[in-house]
């Protein structure tokens, strides 16, 4: 693709990193089979290919970003499955986190807009406020689908209808401290336990610490610890991301320089995305760079630890046929497609691929709640290919997709180290007790 920035604007190192990325494009359209908002609306503009004009224009211009840039930008999912069919490897997820974060700071967004983006960036990455919403949020729920249908506030019905009837207890596997090995210890790593996940799910990272005991590795979880930037992030909102980045580096090169890390775990593919891209997030940073570079090698999603580390003995407790959905966060973010399923098959359990697996569930963080038309629609499309497969439970390694499969599903859904761990000695999933089913 050609550009046209100036010699002046090329001086910016981050205007001549976007121009790299451009003039890689090559206008194929590769990309427009697999991007869903482009699947669903059948607009240019909502297919990456679309939107890398938009996006060229917006940043050749150096003016402020328009409305129609930023209505289409922001119905991007960042699900990246244009990046794994691009033939030219255009770096996608880094041109548009970069239009995000020019957007951000030069388009002034209606008030509701704002104020809802604005509660979402206090709220989520802060595990205290986010129990404390979603406690207030029952007296709201009641009311969702009216909201649901007022134009403005659509976002806010969608928000109090993900919102859990009840939240589960907190589990002490999990909180901060140090979680020894079952006998000899032969690996040292931190678990990054999640800022959603631990208040929607904590059964989640429980399992996660008693397999990885189970098979000799000693898990961290630092106090120092906080949430991963990737909801600030992709909301364009770069110096609150960063912030957080750095603080999760402070904590972990501290336990690296200290007695040492084998690995930085992560069990939420979102998150586990966003860490290994520390790196570059923090490239421009002389006090960081190289710190966060060190971060982000060593960082592995579970399944990608124990592929490699070895997962132990695991035998299914009884027959069970599972679909498998894979996280665009997983399978386009990080490249990984085999080893979670291939573990629920060394576990023995009957695993199912499901149609369509490359198309978005339309979770992608904060997306459900602020593009609730596309992101329903996506999901009922999400759950009618898993129903082809009949299966018994579905699996997924991230707590996102979770929460929007089970929004429009009576399946059952469990992350796959939950099923791991069951199969290893553990307990049960509580999605797959007959109360909870009942219920």
């Amino acid at each position: 693709m050609q550009t046209n920035f100036t010699e002046e604007q090329l001086k910016d190192p981050r205007i001549a990193e976007a121009n790299g990325i451009l003039r890689n494009c090559v206008h194929c359209g590769f990309c427009t089979a697999t991007c869903p908002t482009y699947v669903l609306l059948g607009d240019e503009l909502d297919s990456p290919r679309g939107r890398i004009y938009l996006i060229k224009e917006m940043l050749e211009s150096g003016k402020p970003a328009t409305p129609e840039v930023v209505k289409h930008v922001d119905r991007c999912l960042s699900c990246l499955s244009c990046m794994t069919t691009c033939p030219a490897s255009v770096n996608y997820m880094h041109l548009v986190d970069e239009a995000r974060t020019y957007i951000e700071n030069t388009y002034n967004r209606p008030l509701m807009d704002r104020l809802l983006r604005n509660v979402l960036t206090f709220v989520l990455p802060e595990p205290g406020r986010f129990r404390a919403s979603l406690v207030m949020a029952r007296l709201g729920k009641p009311f969702a689908g009216l909201l649901g249908k007022i134009p403005g506030l659509r976002p806010v019905g969608a928000m109090l209808a993900l919102a859990p009837g009840k939240l589960p207890p907190a589990d002490p596997l999990g909180a901060p401290g140090t979680y020894p090995a079952d006998g000899e210890r032969k690996a040292r790593v931190v678990l990054m336990t999640g800022c959603a996940q631990g208040i929607l799910q904590p059964s989640i990272n429980a399992a996660t610490i008693r397999f990885l005991n189970r098979i000799g590795v000693e898990v961290i979880v630092p106090a120092a610890m906080g949430c991963c930037g990737a909801l600030t992030h992709h909301m364009g909102k770069e110096e609150d991301a960063l912030a957080r980045a750095r603080t999760n580096v402070d904590a972990w090169t501290a336990e690296m320089d200290g007695a040492g890390l084998d690995a930085i775990i992560i069990n939420a593919s979102g998150c586990g995305t966003t860490v290994k891209d520390y790196g570059h997030m923090l490239r421009f940073d002389d006090s960081y760079a190289d710190k966060a570079r060190r971060t982000s090698d060593i960082t592995k999603d579970i399944t990608e630890f124990l592929t490699a580390f070895g997962a132990g003995n695991m035998s299914a407790p009884k027959p069970m046929t599972v679909a498998y959905h894979s996280a665009c966060s997983m399978q386009h973010g990080q490249k990984i497609k085999v080893e979670p399923r291939n573990l629920l098959l060394a576990a023995g359990f009957d695993v199912r691929d499901v149609p369509e697996g490359h198309i978005c569930c339309g979770s992608a963080g904060t997306y459900n709640i602020l593009q609730p038309e596309i992101a329903g629609r996506l999901r009922d499309r999400k759950v009618a290919n898993i129903e082809k497969t009949n299966p018994d439970v579905i699996a997924t390694g991230n707590i996102g997709c979770m929460t929007q499969i089970a929004s429009g599903c009576g399946i059952p859904v469990v992350h796959t180290i939950e099923l791991l761990d069951w199969a290893s000695g553990g307990p049960q999933p509580e999605a797959l007790s007959p109360s909870r089913r009942a219920s």
